[in-house]
């Protein structure tokens, strides 16, 4: 037998049967006997025989596989993200194809070609921070390719969406550090380019007019990452700005604030408190465990994932465009109240 993938009419030419005859078998026709059914699928598996996907996508028009466009993998909340897309994904029988930005807009468009090419069923999206040009993924909507959002969205882009309440979310976590007794707040910001990063501003902004405290524009600095973070508290520092808490956009930014804060002499949380956003496997292992907003990566996996399939395999999937607001859980510990 020739080398290379084995197909239909390998197993035919060695068991002296039709091609027709062996589709049927591998399909438990009825009117296939149970002895040739058992000599085809025997051969089968011997010979590692593996369906054409390609050729039977062109035929049911339907791959059975997603795509997944992410931004960092490296994030615990996107990871947790994954997780949840490939269990609803597998059980509903689905592959799951899985690119990553890298939160570069070019790499980005790259991602939405390469599924589109791959003839994927539909796709799973949160964009870059960078992307403000989204005609790659109107361009997958062009081809009958659904959408779905989740953690980012866009604005004005007709699609189904998973999100959760960033600026209710802000709020309670900067309410938290004012009932604690900080009066002078750092927001370590996200991109404001995205509504997630002007959404967490604005509610860390509501939480201190609510509670009568100045909105000091020097304390509220765009730092989305941990030497960002770090480079900004040793500027405030050098600079003797005053601050006694911390709202940072992600947990790995309040790490690389909480690093440099103790570093610089100052005690967590006795002189300065601090609070992420993510909830990442990091949070429950700094000294101290590091307070933070849980975003519930996995469920917003699964959920966006039911709602892609459903539009996916809906006989009508001209419904309206849904919104999904999940829950987000503020987790305190070491690094605003003493335990």
């Amino acid at each position: 037998m020739k080398s290379g993938l084995v197909t239909i009419k390998d197993i035919a030419r060695e068991l002296n049967i039709s091609a027709s005859t062996v589709s049927r078998a591998l399909k438990n026709h009825p009117d296939i006997s149970e002895e040739t059914k058992r000599a085809v699928n025997e051969l089968a598996q011997k010979l590692n025989y593996q369906p054409n996907a390609v050729a039977l996508s062109l035929k049911q028009r339907r791959s059975h596989t997603i795509g997944v466009i992410i931004p960092e993998i490296v994030h615990y909340f996107f990871s947790s993200v994954i997780s949840g897309i490939e269990d609803v994904a597998y059980d509903a029988g689905f592959n799951v194809i899985i690119c990553q930005s890298n939160e570069r807009y070019e790499r980005e468009v790259a991602n939405a070609r390469t599924l589109l090419a791959s003839r994927v069923d539909g796709v799973l999206v949160s964009v870059s921070k960078h992307t403000e040009d989204f005609q790659h993924l109107h361009n997958l909507q062009d081809n009958n390719i659904p959408l779905v959002f989740y953690d980012r969205i866009v604005p004005g882009l007709e699609a189904d969406q998973v999100i959760i309440d960033d600026l209710d979310a802000s709020y309670r976590a900067t309410r938290h550090l004012i009932e604690t007794g900080r009066k002078r707040i750092v927001h370590f910001a996200g991109p404001q380019k995205l509504l997630i990063g002007r959404q967490r501003k604005d509610g860390y902004v509501k939480a201190l007019e609510e509670a009568g405290l100045e909105v000091d524009p020097s304390l509220i600095i765009e730092a989305d990452s941990f030497e960002k973070a770090r480079l900004a508290v040793m500027r405030l520092l050098n600079e003797k700005k005053k601050f006694d808490g911390v709202f940072a956009t992600n947990d790995l930014t309040a790490i690389g604030a909480m690093q440099t804060i103790q570093k610089r002499g100052f005690k967590i949380p006795d002189e300065i408190a601090v609070v992420g956003f993510s909830d990442g496997r990091f949070s429950g292992i700094t000294d101290p465990t590091l307070t933070s907003v849980d975003q519930h990566g996995y469920e917003m996996g699964t959920v966006a994932t039911e709602m892609l399939l459903r539009r996916i395999t809906s006989e009508n999937s001209d419904y309206p465009y849904e919104t999904r607001v999940l829950n987000a859980d503020l987790i305190v510990r070491g690094s605003s109240v003493f335990l």
